[in-house]
């Protein structure tokens, strides 16, 4: 269930709110975790725009995107990593309108440790969060 963090000037996206869920279902793919109510409504993508002159480089170029990927321990093995990266990476070129942005996208995977993903108010461990996902799939079975 990760959070997404994109930090950008104001402007750079016409469409936050689309661009927020498309990283959220991309990420879901990526880590090819169960279509669920307990995924869906906890994998998430926030926008921060950010005042024109609050990024810069040493050069003093404030054009940048970065993309804070933070994930359950162990969530993604090299291979997800890579998917992540480039998805990500073009995912904030194309909702920005801009294919040069590639160029300049800054994608940073960080893993929260085990028993440090908070959810409904309990510090959860990957084990508990994969039997609550079991649970809830067991659910939704017996429902249909």
């Amino acid at each position: 269930m990760p959070m997404i963090d994109v930090y950008a000037t104001a402007g750079t996206f016409a469409d936050k709110h689309q661009l927020a869920a498309d990283l959220a279902a991309a990420l879901m793919a990526i880590e090819k975790v169960p279509d669920i109510p307990m995924f869906r409504q906890n994998t998430a993508g926030f926008v921060h725009e950010l005042p024109e002159g609050d990024l810069s480089n040493v050069d003093g170029d404030s054009n940048y995107v970065r993309i804070q990927v933070l994930t359950n321990h162990a969530a993604l093995d090299r291979d997800k990593q890579l998917a992540v990266v480039e998805r990500f990476t073009a995912i904030a070129a194309d909702a920005a309108g801009d294919p040069t942005l590639t160029a300049r996208t800054w994608v940073l995977l960080t893993e929260a440790p085990d028993g440090g993903w908070g959810l409904a108010g309990h510090a959860n461990t990957n084990e508990e969060l994969v039997l609550a996902a079991r649970a809830q799939i067991a659910s939704l079975r017996a429902g249909a």
